[in-house]
């Protein structure tokens, strides 16, 4: 999950429920505000934990607290980008649990804690660090994280144009829930998380919805906006109260008029072109200013670049690639590009590209959440999934392959969110959908989630309704007057790598022809007004719907049938008295049909097992292998109380006690004095009820009374167990 701290404007009065407190004690002050969000109250304290860090803040909702430390260096970092780093890490003891691992202690970083984070005009090292101080298993903590951050950041001195404030807006029966708690979140059809600045601005969405339509997700923006609004007020409170004073940041180097001959950028070849460019202008700074820093003169040549191509979309209404502002680039769809794959499709929009594979497998292979996982955030298994991958070379780059870091995984949580809603419940597979991004440029989480739609269709998975995705960026111009106010704006659709770059918003959506299923929105500026949210949702809409016309030229609907290399799952009846050859000792024979055909076999009920195989192949040979296993033992109407003869086959150690026989307990087989080949005689006494095994005894024969002895056929040979105890079915 992406959360993104950013720039926030002055503060404006509102009308609000609030009330704060301070608390004097031998190590400083204590200062506490409490926000009435409805019928919930949010508590924001600072001064009692970690004081060493320039800022900090306890979060607590209910019984579930966060506290967020914010530290940053003063010397600037010689990086073009925010070295921010916003840590969030789930320890077990806030849930009140150990962890499962084998040193029982936290290691590494879950999908679940990764945070990423970026601030605007702040180039000292920063870091924010989230740490779970008490989870009540009802009100999830991620939000008040986000909260947190921004306190801690708002009541230090790092300079920042906070704060803002962040709810979560859910909506169960068509009525709209601030903070829901987890159980309210089960039954809600949309995850919105909104982070708002002062004067109602947007400066971050995160979104996932059950076909949401486009005004009820538009009111719950609004809603979410209003509400954020009286956080943001009480952290102003605090932060007029300590009096806080921010630093002031080294200013950057500035660029002369005459440093950089403006040129335009030709339509061909236009990323070489610019490099050229760069290289060129970088040795020219170098002589004329030996004293500058390397990224000073990176950032003079960002800087001019950056304000030819603005001026050219606002000014001249023209795009660097020559599209008009509301144009989609060439897109182009196959399915069924690789064969032997349960389900394929290869999505192409302008110099993105991406290959989507679809794989089926068993139940089984559900992605298992642990124990503090699920006590932490209420993640449970699920059986789809969507792996989105980045290559260095889809960016002709070197790099090292291996691992996933936090761009991957947030991308592909994106794509993900797009596509869980259309999946069917009550799918009998766990479904893993591949996205290899093979060529980017520009906006690869969303080709992600049209790849996907494409593939799973294919696949024959029967989805509700295809999804594509787009994504929305922002050339703004601030006012001159209130800088964090915008005087002049352009939308564009389908944005490029460059406009994402140089430009104020990545606003990316997804959804089917009928409604939204996610939408994430990366803001640069101090904040959006809700009439251009709006307008984007509006834009991306018909972007949306344009898409969907091209994929569905493609495919338009599933297929009616799964592909006959595809897996097969059938249900397997065992009855009770062959269940114990069907399992094998110890389970010796599922293991070995397993290994031998590649299926995996689930019990269902007292009688039935699942049976999924890969391939229709392998389906064939487990049964082949059952049949053998669990065919008719032709079991005569054997006599309770007969005795019968035969030769033993085997002698086995097992435990468990049996009601029927008496038992003593024994080192190795030989101490009964048996040896396999050995002609003995048992007495029968009728079937288990419990597993259907013969009860069969030895020791009764030794009492002088007479019986009729009878001969067992050969397909039923005894297997003899002892140890422990013994089996029920066995000879004593």
């Amino acid at each position: 999950m992406r959360y993104l701290l950013r720039l926030g404007p002055s503060f404006t009065n509102l009308n609000v429920r609030w009330c704060h407190q301070s608390v004097y004690n031998s190590n400083g002050t204590i200062r506490k505000v409490a926000v009435d969000l409805g019928h919930k109250k949010l508590e924001i304290s600072t001064g009692r934990f970690a004081r060493f860090a320039d800022g900090a803040a306890v979060v607590q909702l209910g019984d579930t607290s966060v506290m967020v430390t914010a530290v940053s260096k003063t010397k600037p970092s010689p990086s073009q980008f925010m070295p921010l780093v916003v840590d969030y890490r789930q320890k077990a003891a806030a849930a009140g649990r150990i962890p499962t691992n084998h040193l029982r202690r936290e290691l590494g970083t879950t999908d679940n804690e990764i945070l990423t984070s970026r601030l605007i005009g702040w180039f000292g090292k920063t870091s924010v660090l989230c740490n779970l101080l008490a989870v009540d298993g009802v009100n999830d903590p991620d939000v008040l994280a986000i909260n947190g951050a921004s306190a801690a950041l708002a009541m230090s001195d790092i300079p920042w144009n906070g704060p803002i404030g962040a709810v979560r807006v859910g909506l169960v029966e068509g009525e709209f829930l601030i903070n829901p708690t987890r159980k309210e979140m089960g039954s809600s059809s949309l995850n919105l998380i909104l982070a708002g600045a002062p004067s109602s601005q947007v400066v971050m969405i995160e979104a996932s919805a059950e076909n949401v339509l486009q005004q009820d997700f538009c009111h719950a923006v609004k809603v979410g906006v209003k509400h954020t609004q009286q956080i943001i007020h009480a952290i102003q409170q605090l932060c007029r109260e300590k009096k806080v004073t921010k630093r002031t940041p080294v200013k950057m180097f500035s660029a002369p008029g005459d440093m950089v001959e403006h040129s335009a950028w030709p339509p061909i070849s236009r990323d070489d072109a610019i490099n050229k460019v760069r290289l060129e202008t970088e040795e020219a700074l170098k002589v004329k200013y030996p004293q500058a820093e390397l990224f000073e003169v990176m950032e003079c040549f960002n800087t001019v670049s950056k304000d030819i191509f603005r001026n050219l979309v606002l000014h001249e209404y023209k795009r660097c690639d020559g599209r008009d502002l509301t144009a989609l680039r060439n897109i182009s769809c196959e399915v069924d590009v690789l064969k032997p794959l349960h389900g394929s499709a290869l999505f192409q929009r302008g110099q993105t590209q991406v290959l989507c594979g679809v794989t089926f497998d068993s139940l089984e292979s559900t992605v298992k959440a642990d124990l503090i996982t699920t006590a932490l955030s209420g993640i449970k298994d699920k059986n789809f999934m969507l792996h989105y991958e980045f290559p260095p070379y889809a960016t002709n780059e070197i790099g090292k392959m291996g691992g996933i870091n936090r761009r991957e995984l947030g991308h592909g949580a994106l794509a993900e969110k797009s596509l869980r809603p259309v999946i069917p419940k009550d799918f009998p597979f766990t479904i893993r959908v591949t996205a290899e991004v093979l060529e980017s440029n520009g906006s690869s989480s969303m080709a992600s989630a049209c790849g996907g739609s494409l593939a799973l269709m294919d696949a024959g998975v029967p989805i509700s309704s295809a999804v594509a995705g787009v994504a929305i960026g922002l050339i703004s111009k601030p006012s001159p007057e209130k800088p964090n106010e915008i005087q002049d704006y352009r939308l564009l659709t389908d944005i490029l790598g460059i406009e994402d770059y140089l430009g104020d918003m990545d606003f990316k959506m997804a959804g089917t022809i009928k409604g939204i299923t996610a939408l994430q929105a990366d803001v640069k500026i101090p904040g959006l007004p809700l009439k251009l949210v709006m307008e984007a949702i509006q834009q991306a809409t018909v972007a949306k719907k344009e898409i969907l016309a091209i994929m569905n030229k493609s495919i338009g609907k599933p297929r009616n049938t799964r592909k006959e290399n595809g897996p097969v799952i059938e249900n397997v009846r065992v009855p009770v008295s062959r269940r114990s050859r069907f399992v094998g000792p110890g389970g010796y024979n599922l293991r070995r049909l397993q290994a031998q055909t590649g299926v995996t076999i689930s019990q269902v009920d007292e009688e039935t097992f699942s049976v999924f195989a890969p391939t229709p192949g392998a389906m064939n040979e487990a049964q082949d292998f059952i049949t053998d296993v669990c065919k008719d033992d032709q079991e005569q109407q054997l006599e309770f109380g007969a005795v019968y003869t035969d030769i033993l086959v085997t002698v086995l150690l097992a435990s468990g006690i049996s009601d029927f026989t008496l038992f003593f307990q024994i080192k190795h087989p030989s101490a009964l004095g048996l040896e396999v080949g050995q002609q003995i005689q048992v007495k029968y006494f009728g079937r288990d009820p419990t597993d259907g095994r013969m009860r069969l005894s030895r020791k009764v024969l030794q009492s002088p009374a007479a019986s009729l002895v009878k001969k067992l056929s050969e397909k039923q040979s005894i297997s003899m167990a002892t140890g422990e105890g013994q089996a029920p079915g066995t000879p004593s």
